[in-house]
């Protein structure tokens, strides 16, 4: 099977082994992604809201550059360091993917790999119907 790698371009896809997303037949799926610009550097510091948007806006990229959108996701996980944060983060999660509401699960961490990151979240999408 063929497989499309999409690379953010970071220090870290080939320090640790990965791609931003990886793309086979009609599946999409997005590594973790945090709330960072296009110079890696931290969006929304101490905001679990402004970074949610961000990373989702990071995702969304990601999934434009295999041949996806948002519309095609269905499923999301996001990891948080701190849950009683679980409104921001849902309501920016809910402003990208109103109707399509993907499953998704949203689980609490210790840390991220940069202690000022407050959200990652991965993505599953499936572009077309599948046939």
């Amino acid at each position: 099977m063929e497989r499309q790698r999409v690379s953010s371009g970071t220090e870290w896809e080939p320090k640790v082994g990965y791609s931003r997303a990886v793309r086979t037949g009609d599946e999409v799926h997005v590594s973790g992604t945090t709330a960072t610009d296009d110079g890696g550097n931290l969006v929304g510091e101490g905001d679990p809201y402004e970074q949610t948007k961000q990373a989702l806006s990071n995702v969304a990229e990601a999934l434009d550059a295999a041949g996806a959108s948002v519309e095609d996701v269905v499923r999301t996980r996001i990891y948080v360091t701190d849950v009683d944060q679980w409104e921001a983060v849902g309501r920016a999660h809910t402003e990208v993917f109103g109707d399509v509401r993907p499953a998704t699960s949203m689980v609490q961490v210790e840390r991220l790999i940069d202690p000022e990151m407050l959200v990652e979240i991965e993505a599953v999408a499936r572009i077309g119907d599948g046939e």
